[in-house]
């Protein structure tokens, strides 16, 4: 076990893997709670159970998966080497003939079973979960999800029926405050109020669902001038409604993010697509892949901005880490945007940035690894260093000065008299 995982390696494997998964749960969880306020937001004016929110945000974890796992392997590798760095352990290691060719041998592992993880998120999974997310939010919006009856709001059924609702209670089972106003092709009119009611589903026709109504009255007006409207009350009474025909929700397809690996091939470089499908399809394909293929350059830069200057514990390198990283996604989805209209290859506007992104972390990397005292962003940790040293003398000279304390060379001496 020893020859084939030594001790330093797993020793790294612990200081990498820790930081890692807690930056990732981080990044995911403040994705899904940014987004899950919005979904409360919009499932409460829609009318919809609370229970879809949470169904949404499962459909959206892949998504959201997809760029927590290259950041926090980025900043669990970047932790790592920083906290050897500080404690000197790294100069250590270095000093026994382990350099940082040898010391990435981990990371890179954990790097290559992390990109098998995402080829599968970004390809497959995550596909198939946004189609499902659009789904849930088309039936919220079309109320195939129960949402089309809204409490303390007039609701219009089959164009013939309008209903209102003053509270609801026991997740709906319970309706308090009931108006209901029915017409029918000859005139006639029903003027409907209950105490409370419910609704009930029917066996015998899906499309017909029952409000049982209890206690309230019933006005009909028959249309006929001279004629004096009916007024009835009652118990309980039975009122059928038929459900709104609602449209099944479109094919998967609409957009090149709901396709998978093998129909992003097949449209991407198929004769007999249009141009336009080819190009949005060929980009996505190329987005994708390049975030994956990026992963293998996270380990190079993690260490790169891992390593402070001598007698330093700054932590830049984390916020540059983290600027450069999101600063590339954005640049490759605006790549993946004009691609797809056509107007670049997506080779170009995609692999492009690639190559300049990968050149400098090797450039970086290689003025860490292989130039004595070389760092890869001196000039940023100098002139981060004088901005905080101006501002703690700023600072200091702001802060309010106590009473001055009389000492014996601020006491005068009095003449003798």
């Amino acid at each position: 076990m020893d020859r084939l995982f030594p001790s330093i390696d797993r020793y790294i494997f612990k200081l990498v893997v820790f930081p890692m998964l807690g930056v990732f749960a981080l990044a995911a969880s403040l994705l899904l709670l940014d987004k899950m306020l919005r979904l409360f937001d919009f499932v409460a004016v829609e009318g919809g159970p609370i229970a879809v929110v949470f169904k949404m945000l499962g459909a959206l974890i892949p998504e959201y998966a997809s760029l927590a796992i290259p950041l926090g392997l980025l900043l669990g590798i970047l932790l790592a080497f920083r906290k050897l760095a500080t404690s000197s352990e790294l100069d250590v290691m270095r000093a026994v003939g382990l350099g940082y060719n040898r010391l990435l041998r981990v990371p890179y592992l954990i790097t290559l079973a992390l990109m098998i993880v995402n080829v599968a998120l970004v390809f497959f999974i995550q596909p198939l979960s946004r189609y499902y997310y659009e789904q849930m939010e088309y039936e919220l919006r079309s109320g195939a999800l129960g949402a089309s009856i809204k409490v303390g709001e007039f609701t219009t059924l089959a164009d013939r029926m309008a209903l209102r609702i003053e509270e609801s209670e026991e997740d709906g089972r319970r309706l308090i405050g009931i108006f209901a106003r029915v017409a029918n092709s000859k005139g006639q009119v029903l003027s409907i109020s209950a105490r409370e009611g419910a609704f009930l589903a029917t066996s015998d026709d899906p499309d017909t669902i029952i409000l049982r109504l209890t206690d309230g009255t019933i006005v009909q007006d028959t249309g006929t001038e001279g004629t004096t409207p009916r007024v009835l009350s009652f118990t309980r009474h039975d009122l059928p409604i038929d459900l709104p025909t609602i449209e099944e929700f479109r094919a998967r397809g609409d957009a090149e993010r709901e396709y998978i690996l093998p129909e992003l091939l097949r449209i991407g470089w198929s004769d007999n697509q249009p141009e336009a499908k080819r190009d949005a399809s060929q980009a996505s394909f190329n987005f994708r892949l390049v975030e994956v293929v990026m992963m293998l350059m996270m380990p190079l830069l993690a260490v790169a901005l891992a390593i402070p200057p001598k007698r330093s514990t700054s932590a830049l390198g984390v916020f540059v880490s983290i600027i450069m990283v999101v600063s590339y996604h954005k640049v490759n989805q605006y790549g993946e945007d004009v691609a797809a209209l056509g107007r670049v290859d997506p080779i170009m506007a995609l692999w492009g940035p690639f190559l300049i992104f990968a050149a400098l972390i090797i450039w970086m990397y290689y003025r860490v690894a292989y130039v004595p005292g070389g760092q890869a962003i001196g000039a940023l940790e100098t002139a981060f260093d004088k901005l905080v040293k101006r501002l703690r003398k700023l600072f200091k000279s702001k802060r309010p000065r106590g009473p001055r304390s009389v000492g014996d060379n601020d006491l005068e001496t009095a003449p003798a008299e």
